[in-house]
């Protein structure tokens, strides 16, 4: 059977007779437009907004524009998509430096986002289309996720669904899975819909119908059923548990210049709770946890900043985790330390997915000499930890993730593997002032909480602070930029899901459906250009 070349390689939409004049050139930026507000739609979705939903027009409205596009037409779509979507949702990275390092940090991740929209046009002529594409989604947030300079997962849309019903995914597969799912759901919508359009014009095969349902049906089914996965029962008792959030002198950099004062804060708020526990007021927790870079000043080189910590485990009289910055062997590290009142420091932990930019500075010789302010700002580069960070805190062991760790799917679940029955993040969002960020970053929170079903607690210099539960509530939270604590009891728990023995395997087996789809499409590409060429 000879194959044309207008079958093979022109969508349908392409064979109307072409429109002239101004009218013609409003048509040809209609996809580019719905491209660029589709991608501010799911910025929309995100946090601090509960508005999840609107991720499922914005993949439709992705589809829309992409299906039957040539890969190169496809390219550009999809940058514009990324960059609707990034601009926003990243501006809080230009806070303090300004536009620069936040136009450059989208500019590059929204390549990413237009290599998948090449590769989402290129599967949309495959019969169960929706699939594929949802999976080149997924694949191109793993590789995000991990280069350049160890990747940047921020944006995944798992994140933006810490209220959404397709969070329990996260139990059953981690982000990748939750992810996944809500995309396809977004093609599969956009499918049925084009197919309802379709079939005013002639039938449509049951095949694509069972298709584009499925692409919708499955997704919300499996969240249905993934729901017995979540749990807040306490498995191995109950811990109470103090989050002190000390508050810092002011917003922005300048505030690592009062070192001292935010170390001061951090006990002053300790020393309250402990007079609030003497007085009955509250229960006496069993340890305490400060933020990172609550004590900036290094107390096993400064005996003043050992005395404060010190006396602040003694007025609470409970064991307490301090982020410190530590100099040790010539290496700077981002360290969380396990103060006990009688026993001084006993463990530690040293954060081992530095962030690039913020706290070591890639290609320092190229970047200075572009921009000397730069390397200022950065002046000594953090050396990464190497071992999970587990803490004992007697009877109960509490999983770290230190701050940006939080965005890394291998950083959390490898403290559960080594027998955390809670977690904790303890970060410091000072620099970004009252932005969306500490939203984005407690949202990453509550869906590890689902993922490895862990109480998580998320203790930060200056807010939002936060005691979640297992099943992604937020039990507890305070204000931004106040001195403020929490004290409760939250359940601990030994079990694990199937998202956190499984590991990265659900995320390989997506990235093998992204690859099948491609080669497929290629494979079907190769054999109409040799019919063409035969005729």
């Amino acid at each position: 059977m000879t194959v044309t070349a207008t079958s093979v390689d022109r969508p349908d939409r392409l064979q109307q007779p072409p429109a002239k004049g101004a009218r013609a050139r409003l048509i040809r930026l209609v996809p580019a437009l719905v491209s660029a507000l589709s991608g501010v739609l799911l910025y929309v979705s995100f946090p601090p907004r509960t508005l999840w939903w609107l991720a499922l027009p914005a993949f439709a409205g992705f589809a829309w524009a992409l299906r039957g596009r040539t890969w190169k037409t496809a390219l550009g779509l999809g940058y514009l998509f990324g960059l609707g979507f990034l601009l926003p949702l990243l501006v809080w990275t230009g806070v303090e430096v300004g536009p620069g390092p936040w136009i450059a940090l989208v500019v590059i991740e929204a390549v990413y986002v237009a290599l998948v929209g090449a590769g989402i046009a290129c599967v949309s002529r495959l019969p169960g289309w929706p699939m594929w594409a949802a999976a080149l989604w997924t694949a191109g947030e793993a590789v995000r996720a991990r280069m350049p300079f160890g990747g940047f997962p921020w944006g995944k849309v798992a994140f933006g669904q810490a209220d959404g019903v397709f969070l329990p995914l996260a139990a059953l597969g981690g982000t990748p899975v939750l992810g996944f799912g809500v995309v396809l759901c977004g093609f599969g919508l956009f499918e049925i819909v084009r197919l309802v359009l379709r079939r005013r014009d002639g039938e449509v095969r049951r095949s694509a119908a069972a298709v584009a349902l499925l692409s919708v049906a499955v997704p919300v089914v499996s969240a249905v059923g993934a729901r017995a996965l979540v749990s807040d029962k306490a498995e191995a008792g109950t811990a109470t548990v103090a989050v002190i959030q000390g508050n810092v002198p002011r917003a922005g950099l300048e505030f690592n210049a009062q070192r001292r004062a935010v170390l001061d804060y951090h006990a002053r708020e300790t020393r309250r709770l402990a007079a609030r526990v003497a007085a009955g007021k509250e229960p006496r927790p069993d340890f305490v946890l400060w933020p990172e870079n609550s004590s900036d000043i290094d107390p096993f080189a400064a005996p003043d900043a050992a005395a404060v910590i010190q006396g602040a485990a003694e007025a609470i009289d409970a064991p307490v985790s301090v982020g410190s910055v530590v100099e040790r062997d010539g290496r700077l590290l981002n360290e969380q330390i396990l103060w006990d009142p009688v026993k001084g420091p006993l463990q530690t932990y040293d954060k081992r997915q530095v962030q690039p930019f913020g706290e070591y500075l890639p290609m320092r010789s190229l970047i200075g000499a572009i921009n000397g302010e730069w390397t200022s700002m950065v002046r000594q580069d953090f050396s990464r930890g190497d071992k999970p960070g587990v803490f004992d805190f007697g009877r109960v062991k509490v999983g770290l993730a230190t701050c940006y760790e939080a965005a890394f799917d291998w950083a959390v679940r490898d403290t559960v593997t080594h027998g955390a029955q809670m977690i904790s993040v303890p970060s410091n969002n000072a620099t970004f002032d009252r932005s969306e960020m500490t939203y984005q970053q407690l949202a990453m929170s509550r869906v590890r909480a689902v993922e490895h079903s862990r109480t998580v607690t998320v203790p930060v210099t200056s807010g939002v602070s936060a005691v979640i539960m297992p099943d992604g509530r937020v039990a507890r939270h305070t204000g931004m930029f106040v001195p403020a604590h929490i004290d409760m009891k939250v359940p601990l728990r030994t079990s694990e899901t199937p998202a956190t023995r499984l590991g990265i395997l659900p995320e390989l087996a997506l990235l093998l459906v992204a690859a099948g789809g491609l080669g497929w499409a290629g494979a079907v590409a190769a054999r109409g250009r040799r019919a063409v060429q035969v005729y």
